[in-house]
């Protein structure tokens, strides 16, 4: 909301001090009201001018504003007595009235010159001690006043007393209702419309009190209840400089009421706070009251005396009273004016303090312009006399006045300003009676006059020479008028045609000095809170024709110069001279989009059938005036070769020569097509390069003329760019813009892009290996400003679209620059241009090409330097990837010390290198972690799990491990070389049935290894295999899916079926036939390493259930001897 931290000050008062100090306690008793009193000067009567400005004016005219008074008006100023006060206001919505003595004259404006039917209503104001005011009047209707009907408008007049009048409608002046307001001792003050076809009566102690006709016609009043508590609607922050809701001070003093219709917000300025209400139809809310008169009165002091030496013991004695407040866009406009009674001569400084009120709840700014109205003080009552009139919002214009002059200046809050001047209505009998501002003009009411407008004097144009008489001329004749008076009056639409008129017209006003004469010309074509869909075709096309203008003084154009020109003719009859005044009349075409705020608003406009932000095209017309300049000097040096590519590109348009101009008189004239001459440069470089011997001297002059010129057109366009960006600037948070692609880049037939792209090939490929030594050092210097500019393009385009919603864009456009640069940079490098690559790759960070350029010269110092200078893009990791990419992997791993942090940043994400970075630095520790992590998540390759197990055991053991941790980790790893054990034990002639090489074969699980060493193909298998088998057991997993006791049961089935059961040999004991089986010899190496076959063994008869068994259940003699080996093996451990 408002805060005082920061304070702007535009003016410094400047004075001489004597050491005299004395306390003045002012009265605020003659504020407003003052009993009647005789006056000495007698009224004459309003005559209507034209014209009202005194001689002493330089900068305004005062004419007359809208028809001639009504009669009753100028009736009542002639038989108004001499004590009667008059008092006027001018209401924005076109409505004034006129309060002399006990009558209310209420009228509405009529704009025009011819004066139609107007409305006037004569009133009668109750009967009062003290004189009226026209603040203690206002009006109200249900639907706006701009348009309502007199029948629908309502009246309200309070005497200061507290007698409230109340008309319901304007037609019926004497049926009214009336009341009388308690107010005790206090004075009413102020009258304003509110919401609800209600109204605010306010004290002249700060009394606030609503008032409203119910339905029966009877007012009702309701006091506004001003609270303590909690600031409502502002930041934490602020609400501590703010102080608390309080209720107002008993000698705090009101000085101004302003409503503001659009928020439905009341503000109230007293002595010491400022507060703000919301209202709705039949309730109100206090949303602030900040105790603003420290904050405010240190401001203003600071700013009118801050410089001086003594400001410290001096500010103690600063007074300042407030005068009025109204609205701009930036926020509460408080008139204030400030004394120190010690000055000599004591002057009242006059200041407008800028109370920023935007929707950003933590806005801590304060603006203090100290105007250089400083009158001698007299009392405070006179400074009270002075009010304030905002004409227009959206401008910092601003008016002060009273009876006896108008003072304009200006906020100091928005782009540009008004000269200040003083507007004296000295002429015999003269005074202003009241103001406001009507069709955003500032409007006041002259004893001698009537209503006048204040407008600014139309003076000298910033435009060259007779580009003024020849714009007037290009206004007149068919179409609208442009009269500042009319104009703002006039709703009806407008078609483009006419637009553009209106628009060059208000462009001429700004060129004039009279700014608000041009925002009122704008603000009307294009309405500030409208969208308009024509803003960027009108300014792009006027500032096309500023670009492509005719030099119609020059009587050799005079038959070539079309009858729709545009009107800004040039004044000069030499080609330079004319392309200077081009720009001189686009600068100040910026100026002027931004002094009256349309350049903010601008969108986008199709250029090259792709849209582009049309402040961005604005800055291209400026960037081909530049280059055009450049192009007009080279042609004073190089005539012959410039004017066959002039007549080239004059044909390629289809541009006819009138037989009295120059082929350069045509082609400079249309600016906008200045690149085509670059593809006939080209044409006549090639054409010359063919015709002539490579060693002749032309041959060379040739291409080293086209490359000058071409560089010399891109860069003073680009310097202009870089330069003037803050001319062209976007707002702080624009809307998504298009792709920017600058006519530098221009692709396609013709395109920029296009040519220096041919004439990167033509170079390289026609005249470089014919050029001798000292040739190819300038052409390689030419050649690397060429492509400075074409990479340069794509840089802009990139910018452009780093924006959410454009990656894929972005990443597209990006692999055609990576892809380009790397196209054009490798012939410089191949030719061993190392200076230039050198150039170009640093500023386009193409790694690539600088890390290529330092391995061929093997340069390590450079690469050492690259990395610290691109630290912060990444270049050591491209290094690092390119050595991988390239297979240079002992490069990788010998980096100096100095990029071993870098490295093994690296490395994390390629581990299978980075334990060797970690063993080369002795870090055995992270050695051991990265290789033992490696090993286990190996899950493909026997050999590598096998080879990382090893030296992830060693790497433990060379480290600084814990014991602990060692053994754990040791122990682990033993554990698993264990397992591996039993692959790498797999008989050869397995392998070689399964045709597997031990070198590459892959890991296997424990089931896969169980069932190669009882398969069949193991023909060879013992009880060693079969064991094994057995082992492998304890290595299946729960999550493997696998019943691991029928898998036992197969593996001794597979064992059983190894022997042949068919008979005893005539031995009658089973156990001496089995002693020698493979299943025997299972069960003792069972035995003997102490396991309990009781509980390991498969039973017997699940055994000889097993359809592994088929074969042998049928032979009764096997049964009886598993039967006997079982009983006795099992018994034995008993």
């Amino acid at each position: 909301m408002f805060s005082p931290r920061a304070t702007t000050s535009s003016g410094r008062r400047q004075s001489s001090r004597v050491t005299g100090r004395q306390s003045l306690a002012g009265t605020p008793s003659g504020l407003i009201f003052s009993p009647r009193r005789s006056s000495l000067v007698s009224r004459p009567t309003p005559t209507r001018v034209q014209t009202h400005a005194t001689a002493e004016t330089i900068h305004f005219d005062v004419q007359t504003f809208g028809s001639s008074l009504p009669v009753k008006i100028m009736e009542a100023l002639t038989m108004a007595d001499a004590d009667d006060q008059i008092s006027v206001k001018v209401n924005e919505s076109g409505w004034a009235w006129m309060v002399c003595g006990e009558r209310l004259i209420i009228w509405k404006i009529c704009q025009t010159a011819v004066a139609k039917m107007s409305v006037c209503k004569d009133l009668q104001l109750p009967t009062s001690e003290f004189a009226y005011s026209a603040d203690l009047i206002d009006i109200t209707s249900p639907s706006p006043l701009e348009t309502a009907s007199v029948q629908s408008i309502s009246v309200m007049a309070v005497a200061a007393e507290g007698t409230a009048r109340f008309w319901p409608t304007l037609s019926h002046e004497g049926t009214y209702t009336e009341t009388l307001v308690d107010m005790g001792d206090n004075l009413c003050n102020f009258v304003v419309a509110v919401k609800g076809g209600s109204f605010i009566m306010s004290s002249y102690q700060g009394q606030l009190l609503r008032v409203g006709a119910d339905s029966s016609g009877r007012l009702q009043l309701r006091a506004l209840q001003q609270v303590q508590g909690v600031l409502s609607g502002i930041g934490r922050r602020v609400s501590s400089l703010f102080g608390m809701l309080a209720a107002p001070a008993v000698d705090d003093t009101l000085h101004s009421v302003l409503w503001v219709r659009g928020t439905s917000c009341l503000y109230t300025l007293t002595t010491s706070r400022l507060s703000k209400w919301e209202l709705q139809e039949n309730s109100e809310n206090q949303l602030l009251s900040w105790d603003s008169s420290h904050a405010l009165t240190e401001s203003i002091a600071d700013a009118i005396w801050g410089s001086e030496s003594s400001y410290e013991e001096m500010k103690e004695g600063v007074n300042v009273t407030y005068l009025d407040m109204k609205l701009s866009l930036v926020g509460l406009v408080v008139l204030a004016a400030a004394w120190h009674p010690s000055d000599s001569p004591c002057l009242a400084y006059f200041c407008l303090v800028t109370l920023l009120d935007g929707s950003s709840q933590t806005s801590e700014q304060l603006s203090v312009e100290v105007t250089k109205y400083n009158p001698a003080f007299q009392s405070e009552d006179v400074l009270q006399q002075t009010r304030l009139v905002l004409p227009n919002a959206s401008s910092p214009a601003a008016f002060l006045y009273n009876e006896e002059l108008v003072f304009a200046c200006c906020t100091g809050m928005g782009r540009g300003g008004l000269p200040e001047e003083k507007i004296a209505f000295s002429s015999p009998g003269d005074r202003v009676h009241g103001g406001g501002c009507c069709a955003n003009l500032p409007v006041f009411f002259s004893q001698n006059s009537g209503l006048v407008a204040v407008v600014a004097r139309e003076s000298a144009s910033m435009l060259p020479e007779t580009m003024e008489d020849s714009l007037c001329s290009s206004l007149a004749g068919a179409g609208p008028e442009v009269s500042a008076m009319e104009t703002t009056s006039r709703m009806e639409p407008v078609v483009q045609e006419d637009k553009i008129k209106l628009l060059k017209a208000a462009f001429l006003q700004f060129c004039r000095n009279d700014l608000v004469g041009a925002q009122t010309m704008t603000d009307e074509l294009f309405p500030p809170e409208e969208e308009s869909s024509e803003l960027d075709e009108l300014v792009t096309r006027i500032d096309l024709y500023l670009l492509d203008d005719y030099p119609a003084s020059d009587p050799r154009w005079a038959e070539s110069v079309p009858d729709e020109s545009v009107g800004f003719p040039l004044t000069s009859l030499i080609i330079l001279h004319q392309l200077e005044d081009k720009m001189k009349a686009h600068g100040c075409f910026m100026d002027f989009l931004l002094q009256v705020g349309l350049l903010e608003r601008l969108g986008q406009a199709a250029v090259r059938s792709s849209p582009m932000a049309t402040r961005l095209l604005l800055c291209e017309h400026a960037e081909k005036l530049q280059a055009a300049m450049v192009l007009k000097n080279h042609h004073a040096k190089q005539p012959e070769l410039l004017n066959r590519a002039i007549q080239a590109a004059l044909q390629r348009n289809g541009a006819t020569v009138p037989a009295c101009l120059t082929s350069a008189d045509v082609f400079f004239r249309e600016v906008s097509q200045i690149s085509s001459v670059f593809e006939c440069l080209l044409e006549e470089e090639e054409r010359t390069l063919k015709d002539s011997p490579a060693d002749s001297a032309k041959w060379a002059e040739v291409v080293l003329s086209v490359n000058t010129i071409i560089r010399d057109m891109l860069q003073a366009a680009g310097q202009y760019r870089e330069t003037k960006a803050s001319m062209y600037r976007a707002l702080e948070n624009p809307a998504a813009e298009p792709e920017y692609i600058p006519w530098t880049a221009s692709s396609g037939l013709g395109g920029v892009r296009t040519v220096l792209s041919r004439q990167h090939e033509v170079l390289l490929r026609l005249v470089y290996p014919h050029a001798d030594a000292e040739l190819r050092s300038a052409l390689c210097e030419q050649l690397v400003a060429l492509l400075d500019i074409y990479l340069g393009g794509y840089v802009a385009q990139l910018t452009s679209l780093r924006r959410p919603g454009a990656q894929d864009r972005y990443n597209t456009l990006e692999l055609e620059y990576t892809q380009r640069r790397s196209e054009l940079l490798a012939p410089l490098l191949e030719l061993g241009q190392y200076q230039w690559v050198a150039a170009l790759a640093e500023k386009y960070c193409d790694f690539d090409i600088l890390v290529q350029m330092c391995e061929q010269t093997d340069n390590q110092s450079r690469l050492q330097h690259y990395m610290a200078k691109f630290a912060d893009q990444n270049f050591a990791d491209f290094l690092f990837r390119w050595y991988m990419q390239k297979g240079k992997r002992g490069k990788l791993l010998s980096q100096p010390s100095a990029q071993h942090q870098q490295l093994a940043s690296f490395l994390q994400a390629h581990q299978h290198l980075s334990w060797l970075h970690h063993i080369h630095v002795q870090d055995f520790q992270s050695a051991h972690s990265v290789l033992y992590s490696q090993a286990n998540m190996e899950t493909r390759y026997f050999v590598k799990k096998k080879t990382l197990l090893a030296l992830s055991k060693l790497t433990a053991l060379a480290s600084d491990l814990p014991e602990d941790a060692l053994h754990k980790q040791v122990d682990d790893i033993v554990e698993q070389e264990r397992f591996l054990l039993h692959q790498e034990t797999l008989p050869k002639q397995l392998l070689e049935e399964k045709q597997q090489n031990p070198d590459t074969m892959p890991l296997l699980s424990a089931h896969n290894l169980i069932q190669l060493y009882v398969c069949d193909d193991n023909r060879r298998a013992n009880e060693y295999d079969f064991k094994k088998a057995l082992d492998l057991l304890e290595y299946i997993d729960e999550e493997d899916a696998v019943d691991i006791d029928a898998l036992k049961c197969e593996i001794f089935c597979k064992a059983l079926k190894k022997d042949d059961w068919s008979s005893s040999d005539d031995n009658d004991d089973p156990l001496e036939v089995a002693k020698d089986s493979i299943f025997v010899k299972i069960l003792l190496k069972l035995i003997q390493e102490g396991v309990s076959l009781q509980a390991y063994l498969t039973d017997v008869k699940d055994l000889l259930e097993s359809d592994e068994l088929v074969s042998l259940k049928s032979k009764p003699y096997f049964e009886f001897v598993l039967r006997a080996i079982y009983e006795h093996y099992l018994e034995a451990q008993i």
